[in-house]
């Protein structure tokens, strides 16, 4: 259960990260992530949430290389 909990707990500081510092990202999101799912007995196990994490991390690093700003040094 543990290995549930730190997970979950990633889970959490990714998509709070994303709606704090990326909302334009965060926005895009498919589900709200403090809901509980809409089946009646869900599968959630640890490979699941795993997946789930990784997608998230997968989105964000996509995100961040692809709206990179390039800032030039101020010449005076």
């Amino acid at each position: 259960m543990t290995e549930l909990n730190s997970i979950l707990n990633r889970i959490t500081g990714l998509t709070n990260t994303m709606e704090s510092q990326y909302p334009e990202l965060y926005q895009f999101l498919n589900e709200n992530p403090v809901t509980l799912p809409m089946e009646p007995h869900p599968e959630i196990n640890k490979k699941v949430l795993e997946n789930y994490l990784q997608s998230l991390q997968q989105l964000l690093q996509h995100h961040e290389e692809t709206h990179k700003i390039g800032i030039q040094p101020y010449n005076q």
